[in-house]
């Protein structure tokens, strides 16, 4: 299945030269998102994955549904202020700003394998972010599983070793 075909570029957004890559095109048709996480889904199966953890707020729409079919734990990572308990805390810049995330003290327990899912690897600060949160509780950090790529950013290069996999490349 050609997954472009149900991804919607829009010029120019949020600010002039972005070309950003709207999956609600793709979230919105049902068969075709079973079918990306599905196709995700056999991307991964073979490692060794206690829990999925997924940055705010799209890595909420692929980590979750990707950690029922694998049927392990799910992890949010928030943007700070948004978690109700005891929280880590990291600053990071995005493609067009900067942003801080958060995750809960207590989720992750020392030595559990992560796997980090997300919508798009950009330039990699957001996964980077939650990596270094990850290591911080303990886990450790077995991959990381995109919809989309934009190999021309080259973020996968931050993660000398990580395992990356995406369904989509620009």
């Amino acid at each position: 299945m050609n997954f472009k075909d149900y991804i919607r570029v829009i010029p120019d957004y949020p600010q002039p030269g972005i070309r950003f890559k709207d999956i609600t095109t793709l979230l919105q048709n049902g068969p075709v998102y079973r079918e990306a996480i599905d196709q995700l889904r056999q991307l991964i199966k073979e490692k060794e994955i206690d829990v999925i953890a997924g940055p705010e707020a799209r890595g909420f729409v692929i980590g979750a549904p990707l950690a029922y079919a694998l049927g392990v734990g799910f992890i949010p990572i928030r943007k700070s202020g948004k978690l109700p308990g005891d929280t880590i805390e990291a600053d990071y810049a995005l493609e067009y700003g900067k942003d801080k995330l958060a995750m809960h003290t207590d989720a992750i327990k020392p030595g559990q394998k992560v796997l980090i899912a997300d919508d798009l690897l950009a330039t990699g600060g957001t996964i980077q972010t939650s990596i270094d949160l990850i290591k911080q509780l303990g886990g450790e950090i077995v991959g990381a599983a995109f919809l989309i790529e934009l190999t021309y950013l080259d973020g996968r290069s931050k993660f000398d070793g990580l395992d990356v996999v995406s369904l989509v490349q620009y």
